[in-house]
């Protein structure tokens, strides 16, 4: 029979012990299991890329170091799908407001039409905080180049001239090391919910 000082010794090493151990299993679970895939290839990067955003600021790929990034392309006289992904994207930044290590970026696949100040007029039309937020344009085969090589959100070939156009409703998520760690339908909530868990998970990973 098991003495009393024993049994409470026992107690204590079990109160002490249990929960290391499965804080333990949970924690391995959690990385073996739910962490965020790569796609592509861990080889895979977004290239550099050179542009202006909504303050004519120049922005590139350096301007990214040490983010976390949720890239989209989009138009701004498109009617419909893109004012949702803006919207969307709203709720993205509002859930990391005053954290600087996550990055908004919309590249217009118009930049014919949509110009510094277009953008700049965009922003204030849908009251876009300018915090981590980046309106892109430039070059229409750069951006056409990133969205097909980089980015991989049109499997449709092209040559980024008068006639090549890109519509899409992907949001991409970038890690800090420049890998697609996740694609997301901008229009949908619950993914953008995703989305933004994911978020999280990035920032816990790095």
């Amino acid at each position: 029979m098991m003495k009393p000082k024993n049994s409470i010794w026992l107690f204590v090493g079990l109160v002490i012990v249990v929960p290391v151990i499965v804080f333990g299993l949970v924690s391995w679970y959690e990385k073996t299991y739910k962490a965020l895939p790569v796609f592509v290839g861990a080889d895979h990067r977004i290239e550099n890329f050179e542009m202006k955003n909504q303050h004519g600021d120049a922005v590139s790929l350096e301007h990214w170091k040490g983010k976390i990034v949720v890239a989209n392309f989009f138009f701004t006289h498109c009617p419909v799908v893109c004012p949702r992904m803006t919207r969307n994207l709203k709720t993205v930044q509002e859930n990391f407001a005053g954290e600087n290590d996550v990055l908004i970026q919309s590249f217009t696949v118009d930049p014919d039409r949509d110009s510094v100040d277009r953008l700049a007029a965009y922003a204030v039309q849908f009251q876009l905080r300018n915090e981590n937020w980046d309106l892109l344009t430039g070059s229409k085969k750069e951006i056409y180049r990133l969205a097909r090589k980089s980015f991989l959100v049109s499997a449709t070939d092209g040559d980024g001239g008068e006639n090549d156009f890109i519509h899409s409703d992907r949001l991409v998520l970038v890690d800090s090391e420049k890998r697609i760690r996740g694609y997301y339908d901008g229009t949908n909530e619950n993914e953008v919910a995703q989305l933004i868990n994911d978020i999280r998970k990035l920032k816990k990973e790095h």
